[in-house]
């Protein structure tokens, strides 16, 4: 009986809210107790934004350079700042927040309130932004190389030349950071520890590269794991992060667009682009046995499990729905209206 009180104390002491970003609205809703609570506005360009939490607050980069501060206890904007034109990603480092773009060619850092701190011109556009206690490590896409700062005093710690052709977007896995490139069928490995770099054939089977390296953010990770959406083909890829050596593959009902990993490790979901963008198909990770396939929106963008791996969030594009989704019986428990639904975030749990 007690384990169950505390469990409900600690549910109503830490309410899970829901973060839906409206893509073509320039704005966030606000999901509570399975209603749309508020709508936040005016964040940018929130074609292909990304929203990050950190402590109380939300962070929002938008695709036209605004990053936005929301307070999570009364979903208020608090601030926002532009800091770019074309921006692709931040990271939080240091107690401070550091932003890659596109353009201009530059590298920001900022303080949790927004303020800048620091601005590195890089002379590239900038992609895979990591951070790993003081360092800060990201790729220059049209320079070939690979930098670690630190985010403390801002010094280079470590600069690698001709890292490999075109480096489009990076993974943090432990103490490597692992770079795929757009034009070679290889990754690199920067160890954090030593600062030695390496490049592999990223999933080599039997002498051959039998796939291509997709854009990170679409993976599902678990503990040494890599469950990789197949680019073009219907199935998922499976790769031991530790030895890079491909295992096996997952044959599929579409093409896959994000692998997701349940918290608890049970779970795989995927969602898919084309002739299947309306469905949601459950892997049982352990065997891969692919559970249920199931229609549940129409075109799902996104989606995002809960912390307890009870359910999961999907984002009805065209129905301009939130969907609640039971797991593993794939059940709609709760539909909620969200205009342009695409990036899923779940503060709390």
């Amino acid at each position: 009986m007690l384990p169950l009180i505390l469990l409900l104390l600690f549910a109503f002491a830490f309410p899970q809210k829901v973060y839906v970003v409206e893509r073509e609205r320039g704005s966030v809703a606000v999901i509570a107790d399975g209603k749309l609570k508020k709508e936040i506005g005016g964040l940018g360009n929130t074609n292909h934004a990304t929203l990050k939490f950190y402590r109380n607050y939300a962070y929002v980069v938008s695709r036209d350079g605004y990053l936005s501060q929301i307070d999570t206890s009364s979903d208020i904007l608090l601030k926002k700042v532009r800091v770019g034109k074309s921006t692709i990603g931040f990271t939080f480092c240091s107690d401070g927040i550091a932003v890659a773009n596109y353009s201009p060619h530059t590298v920001v850092l900022l303080s949790p309130d927004l303020k800048v701190l620091k601005t590195i011109r890089t002379g590239s556009r900038n992609v895979g932004i990591k951070a790993h206690g003081r360092l800060l490590i990201f790729s220059l896409m049209d320079m070939d190389e690979i930098w670690a700062v630190d985010c403390l005093d801002f010094k280079k710690v470590k600069v690698v030349h001709e890292a490999g052709s075109m480096p489009f977007d990076a993974l943090l896995s432990g103490n490597r950071y692992i770079v795929g490139f757009f034009k070679e069928s290889s990754a690199g490995i920067l160890n954090l520890k030593d600062m030695s770099y390496r490049k592999v054939s990223f999933g080599e089977k039997g002498g051959q590269v039998v796939f291509k390296i997709p854009h990170f953010g679409l993976w599902g990770v678990y503990e040494n794991r890599a469950y990789i959406p197949a680019v073009g083909d219907r199935r998922l890829h499976v790769v031991d992060l530790d030895s890079f050596r491909y295992i096996t593959s997952v044959e599929l009902p579409g093409l896959p667009v994000f692998v997701s990993v349940s918290p608890d490790g049970r779970y795989l979901g995927v969602n898919y682009s084309g002739d299947k963008e309306d469905f949601f198909t459950l892997i049982d990770r352990r065997t891969l046995r692919v559970l249920e396939t199931k229609r549940l929106g129409r075109r799902i963008l996104h989606f995002r499990f809960s912390p307890d791996g009870r359910f999961v969030y999907i984002s009805s594009y065209y129905e301009n729905k939130l969907k609640k989704i039971s797991i593993p019986d794939l059940k709609v428990l709760e539909e909620i209206a969200v205009p342009t639904p695409s990036g899923v975030f779940i503060k709390g749990g």
